[in-house]
């Protein structure tokens, strides 16, 4: 086992290098420069200053010695500084030590797409069992038809609908932000009420996307498996149905949807800039955002990279969760 894990782990580092190169040139190819912000907004900008500004920031060099500079900076873990007004350290944006954990953009983001995945896991897998053993009966056409409806359904239209709905007709719950303004003035229980609140919009609206594609292949997946011949044996002896669902056919089914929860680990962070920017949540996706819109290439690429460290990631769990599902993989059959 800690062979496997070290020989990934290995493996993940030219599989990274290759996804920072391609997305360092790729950011570069776009039109515009990080100086552009800077200097379009000042009217008494001449091109010598321009000049001297692109050679501060070694943007006159070629894209392949800028890259071999950032390279060289992010095997000591430093993603420079960001080419915005406020000139911060990339990390310092994205992981302020001087900030409560909870505020912290990378924790935000990363907690809200974990609780995400864990509603989406919790909802899709028994209504992908469910609709299996009650193949083509109203109940698997009323699941079918609203996960579809879900999956069709814009995000950022959705949660205008929601907002609309529940922040301003009903103004049951909040529609921006993760804490009201009078957050410091609750108790402990008010101030955990008060986060619950301003989590169920974006919540619903990053899960109910989600639904679709897990709660349909597990449901093919369970499909696939009940008509094999050992799960037709173990009903002939006479177990019980769900005995033959949930202990025989249950854990093989599961194969295909862990290695899709391992690859959407990239979508549910890119959801991200969506939900973000709609709620006004500070996390990385908002963060992102911003830092395309002004062409902030040190932001852009630190974000980048850790959302490629985090796929790979999920990618390795999803294969560990693969070898403890499937034991054929553990004894390499």
């Amino acid at each position: 086992m800690l062979k496997y894990l070290a020989k990934r782990f290995l493996e993940m580092i030219p599989t990274l290098f290759g996804i920072t190169l391609i997305s360092f040139f790729i950011i570069h190819l776009a039109p515009g420069k990080p100086t552009d912000a800077l200097s379009e907004m000042n009217p008494k900008m001449t091109p010598e200053a321009r000049e001297r500004l692109e050679k501060l920031y070694n943007l006159d060099k070629p894209v392949i010695v800028q890259y071999g500079m950032w390279l060289k900076r992010i095997v000591k873990l430093d993603f420079g500084e960001s080419f915005s007004m406020d000139r911060r350290p990339v990390m310092q944006k994205i992981w302020d030590t001087k900030q409560p954990l909870l505020e912290r953009r990378l924790f935000i983001t990363f907690m809200l797409n974990l609780i995400a995945m864990i509603i989406i896991l919790a909802i899709a897998i028994p209504i992908g069992i469910s609709s299996a053993t009650h193949q083509n009966t109203l109940y698997d056409k009323i699941t079918t038809t609203t996960v579809f409806l879900g999956f069709a359904m814009p995000s950022f239209w959705l949660a205008l609908l929601l907002m609309m709905l529940f922040g301003v007709y009903l103004d049951w719950l909040p529609i921006s932000g993760l804490k009201s303004m009078s957050y410091d003035s609750l108790s402990v229980g008010g101030k955990v009420l008060d986060r619950l609140k301003h989590l169920v919009l974006p919540m619903f609206v990053a899960a109910f996307g989600g639904l679709a594609a897990d709660s349909r292949y597990m449901r093919s997946s369970m499909l696939e498996v009940v008509r094999q011949d050992y799960v037709t044996v173990a009903r002939a002896k006479g177990l019980p149905e769900k005995t033959v669902i949930y202990r025989h056919a249950f854990r093989n089914a599961l194969l295909p949807l862990i290695t899709l929860v391992g690859l959407s680990v990239p979508g549910l962070i890119g959801g991200s800039v969506i939900f973000e920017n709609i709620f006004g949540i500070p996390g990385m996706g908002q963060l992102f955002f911003n830092g395309v819109m002004t062409r902030d290439y040190s932001l852009i690429m630190a974000i980048l990279t850790i959302g490629a460290f985090l796929t790979l990631i999920g990618n390795l769990l999803a294969d560990i969760g693969y070898m403890f599902a499937d034991p054929r993989i553990r004894t390499g059959r």
